[in-house]
């Protein structure tokens, strides 16, 4: 009995060598690596009170705002004529010269018929001119529109009725009236002030929040160096910024899905095909999402002090907030402006959210916003690699 002890020291000794020669040879995981940072990265976000408010209930009030300006009428109308209009008359030279009304022309009725339903289109006018036995001008203008543009239609009509008397006034003995004479509006699926800004919304909401969570977060863990750490210890590095990032875009995406839900339920936002259309505009976000956090990772690698880091963003977020189509169309802009518009990725995100929730369309009908979104992240992330700074 008295030589158990030291054979029993002995035999833990062995045991505790044997084990730690199992935790050696056991390779390093790099998958609870990945999950240890993204969680408690993720604690670090709740543990911020402010980011949480900024993030989820601040894009609500602005929703209800713009919200609230219900169906009134733009400051310009669109139209376009239809093939049965006299295009060499004198009553559309007059409406050529209005600046409230501006006549679009379409290389087919397709696109035509598409901006009609989708509400870009005030109306489609047909008019002519017919001249009677004392060479007098009857001028009938035919309207033709649809549900979609119920916001704006009424601001049309008081429009072209006021062109009418102007040219009444200006042709006077010439010609004995002119004539507006509007169908019915083809009833169609009504389309709502929300259905615009809900998706403009989403964008702006996603754009800023995560360039400023994802940039600040980044140059804080490296100017205290933890990325310096985490980059001396076993973790591969993509997994470092995925475990970081990923937490990051997460809680982004909460913020995303808590908007759709509320202007659904709350505004009567349109989700043309439900669930689908709902997890669909995710997915579009995810894209988004990686994307922006490519442009956050640039800025805090390439500013010395905390202080450049709202300054860059801004200078990147405010062109693409008031060029992409997130509060207002981008139609009001001079054509030349509008092809700049075109190519901003926000205003990809923009599109495509609103032709998924409205009209009904899927992500595999959006490919060419992105691609567009696509190209800029090959972009952005080949600059990423060049200027990533740990310390």
């Amino acid at each position: 009995m008295q030589g158990w002890p030291p054979l029993l020291e002995e035999v833990g000794r062995r045991l505790t060598f044997a084990d730690q020669q199992i935790v050696m040879k056991r390779p390093y995981s790099q998958s609870r690596a990945l999950w240890a940072i993204t969680r408690g990265s993720f604690k670090a976000i709740f543990a911020n009170p402010a980011a949480i408010f900024f993030s989820l209930f601040f894009p609500i009030i602005f929703v209800l705002i713009f919200g609230a300006f219900g169906s009134g009428g733009g400051p310009s109308y669109r139209v376009a004529l239809s093939e049965e209009s006299d295009t060499s008359g004198s009553f559309i030279k007059k409406l050529k010269e209005d600046r409230i009304i501006r006549i679009v022309k379409y290389a087919d009725t397709v696109s035509r018929r598409k901006d009609l339903v989708r509400g870009r289109l005030s109306a489609i006018l047909t008019i002519k001119e017919i001249k009677d036995s004392a060479n007098r001008t009857n001028t009938t203008v035919g309207i033709r529109s649809t549900t979609a543009s119920n916001n704006t239609i009424g601001g049309l009509m008081q429009a072209l009725d006021y062109i009418r008397l102007q040219f009444a006034i200006e042709k006077a003995g010439n010609l004995s009236g002119v004539a507006i004479i509007p169908t019915p509006p083809e009833q169609i699926r009504q389309y709502r002030q929300i259905d615009y800004v809900l998706p403009g919304q989403l964008g702006f909401s996603i754009l800023f929040s995560t360039l400023f969570g994802i940039a600040f977060t980044f140059f804080g863990l490296r100017e205290q160096l933890v990325l310096k750490r985490f980059y001396a210890s076993p973790v591969k590095r993509i997994n470092i910024l995925l475990g970081i990032g990923v937490s990051r875009l997460f809680f982004q995406l909460l913020s995303v899905i808590v908007l759709l839900l509320f202007g659904h339920f709350a505004l009567n936002f349109t989700l043309h095909h439900g669930i689908i259309t709902f997890f669909e505009i995710l997915i579009v976000t995810i894209v988004m999402l990686f994307l922006l956090m490519g442009v956050g990772l640039i800025f805090s690698s390439i500013v010395k002090t905390d202080t450049s880091i709202p300054l860059l963003i801004n200078l990147f977020g405010f062109p693409q907030m008031m060029l992409s189509g997130t509060f207002f169309p981008i139609e009001v802009f001079p054509k030349w402006l509008q092809e700049v518009c075109r190519v901003l990725p926000l205003t990809q995100y923009n599109d495509a959210t609103r032709k998924i929730s409205f009209e009904g369309l899927h992500v595999t009908d959006c490919l060419k916003e992105l691609g567009i979104l696509g190209i800029w992240m090959v972009i952005i992330y080949i600059i990423l690699v060049r200027v990533l700074k740990w310390e």
